[in-house]
């Protein structure tokens, strides 16, 4: 009963999570934050594999620090599009 709440709580989320950034594609700022929950939720799935396992938790202070890299770019990405079109829209964006 416990492994199912270890597992299958995180695996609802990370699913949910997908589901959120897949039909969030209007605004650049919802998707940021959806894939800040997937990689929340990974790292919460990586720190109770590592846990179970009894490795240390090394790899899980660097997978943070490559999250944090990534929102700091992806909000720089944002303030850049929002500087340049007025909004975060992509239909706004184009690629030409």
């Amino acid at each position: 009963m416990i492994m199912i709440l270890y597992w299958g709580f995180p695996m609802i989320l990370f699913i949910l999570a997908l589901f959120c950034f897949v039909s969030n594609r209007k605004h650049l700022l919802s998707m940021l934050l959806s894939l800040e929950f997937i990689v929340l939720i990974l790292f919460f799935i990586m720190f109770i594999y590592l846990n179970m396992m009894s490795y240390e938790n090394y790899f899980s202070m660097m997978f943070l620090t490559f999250s944090v890299c990534e929102g700091a770019l992806g909000l720089s990405i944002l303030v850049s599009m929002i500087r340049t079109h007025g909004n975060d829209y992509f239909q706004s964006f184009s690629i030409m």
